[in-house]
């Protein structure tokens, strides 16, 4: 763990007094008087829903504009007093957790929807607002969130950008980079950076929003978003596919892309292991034994157009071509596909693909790995890291997001420990690096990458992180020990 910085100040009574200057009391919790929290009031704020990541911060504040986000920074600014903000607490990689006892900015009251224009589809909203609450509000106008996560449920728009969240639909819509059209971001220093532009082109200089996306707060805090969403297909399908082999994957992503063109919205794979988690962890099988046989990898795809008729026939000529096997070759592509038939059937493919992490949490204590390699890849890096802890864990399982080359490997094990850590880091960075891949595609970098940024990051481009970081942040008081190695 990275140590506390001697330059930054401890938190004391006057310090929780003088918040409450800027907060109602309500919104402040804290185990230094004259408040009376508990340490185990505190707990969710302090710790990752894996239990994996832990901090000591006796103190969590729940600000509902952006100007007392700006007092609140004001003030931790000039007392030189550490601070991490916080969304919905989903990530994978400590970003949201302390180090130490710094003071959690948790952002859940600030969840207003502020305005939203149904003929451009640009909606601006507060930084604290739940992706799934997003999602049900754009539904009466005909409109989706360009992003969908396992943990929209939970996770909020602020934190979204903060780590450039990917996940399901970025095959469709692209990465946040390109939908979020502008950022009111609070700097550390209390200044208030109001950049919520509405309007798709504008070439006015740097685009300084993208600093901000993917860097977890370190640079300052996401008040609010502006977010281009896009309209709600009118027909939206999916396909479950059992393939013979690990090697028909990029065959059959590339025939998905020839017959679906335009439609195609997902294309998510996961392995047998995979698979027989989920059945394990809901106690059914959800596809026939005998149609799918021993089938060693499973491919999810999703499409979203305009005319259910027409998809269909898309999808009708997909599986044709699949089941006959590339030009030349007699040999089918697939061992068995589901089309759904219903709305619930639709539902009922998603959930396969989507409780693969829930059904490794259930079953250990899980060290996640989100990197990106070549698609043709994936089922070989996975071995490789099945190979290293072999003996030692209960089992690895490989998924992920084919159509971006995004791997998740998720190693399950009876428990944390730093023995098994040390076995997993850097070997998996290692692995991944010599494909020239990505050691963090969507979850971003927190606490627990930082010192592995060299696997993706040339120095010159290290060294350019550490000097933005320090032109924002001189004082290191926004989320230290986070995303850049100082």
């Amino acid at each position: 763990m990275v140590s506390k910085s001697p330059s930054l100040t401890h938190l004391s009574q006057k310090d929780v007094d003088h918040f409450a200057t800027i907060l109602p009391r309500t919104s402040i919790l804290s185990t230094i008087p004259p408040f009376d929290a508990s340490a185990d009031d505190l707990k969710p704020f302090n710790s990752d829903w894996m239990d994996k990541y832990h901090g000591y911060s006796k103190c969590v504040l729940k600000p509902r504009t952006a100007k007392e986000v700006s007092e609140i920074l004001k003030y931790c600014w000039e007392r030189r007093i550490a601070v991490v903000p916080q969304g919905g607490n989903t990530g994978l990689v400590g970003g949201s957790v302390p180090l130490h006892d710094e003071v959690i900015i948790n952002l859940g009251n600030m969840k207003n929807v502020r305005t939203f224009d149904p003929v451009s589809g640009v909606l601006v909203c507060d930084a604290g607002c739940v992706l799934e609450t997003l999602t049900e509000y754009l539904a009466p106008h005909k409109h989706i969130m360009p992003l969908d996560l396992g943990a929209k449920g939970s996770c909020q728009i602020g934190g979204n950008v903060s780590t450039n969240a990917g996940g399901l639909r970025l095959l469709r819509y692209g990465s946040l980079h390109g939908s979020v059209l502008g950022l009111e971001v609070v700097l550390p220093n209390g200044e208030i950076m109001n950049q919520l532009s509405t309007i798709r082109k504008d070439n006015t200089g740097y685009d300084l929003k993208q600093l901000f996306i993917g860097a977890e707060g370190t640079l300052g805090i996401v008040t609010g978003v502006s977010i281009l969403t896009p309209a709600m297909p009118q027909s939206s399908q999916n396909l479950l596919l059992a393939l013979p082999s690990y090697e028909a994957v990029p065959a059959v992503y590339k025939a998905a892309k020839r017959y679906l063109s335009e439609i195609i919205s997902a294309f998510e794979y996961f392995d047998r292991q995979s698979y027989n988690l989920v059945c394990r962890h809901t106690g059914a099988k959800a596809l026939d034994e005998a149609e799918i046989g021993d089938s060693p990898a499973f491919v999810l795809i999703e499409t979203s157009g305009g005319s259910e008729e027409h998809d269909q026939e898309k999808m009708t000529a997909l599986l044709e071509h699949l089941y006959g096997g590339e030009s030349g070759s007699e040999k089918p592509l697939i061992n068995f596909g589901t089309l759904s038939q219903s709305p619930a059937q639709f539902a009922a493919l998603w959930v396969l693909r989507e409780s693969i992490a829930e059904a490794g949490g259930k079953a250990g204590k899980v060290y996640k790995y989100d990197v990106s390699v070549p698609p043709a890849e994936f089922v070989n890096v996975t071995n490789k890291v099945r190979e290293k802890v072999k003996g030692h864990v209960k089992e690895v399982v490989g998924y992920g997001h084919v159509g971006d080359g995004n791997l998740h490997i998720n190693v399950i094990a009876e428990k944390y420990s730093k023995e098994l850590e040390e076995l997993l880091e850097p070997f998996v960075f290692e692995v991944v690096a010599s494909y020239r891949g990505s050691i963090s595609a969507e979850h971003g970098i927190g606490s627990m990458k930082p010192q592995h940024l060299h696997f993706s990051k040339d120095a010159v481009s290290i060294d350019l992180m550490k000097k933005i970081k320090v032109l924002f942040d001189e004082r290191g008081i926004m989320n230290p020990g986070k995303v850049v190695p100082m």
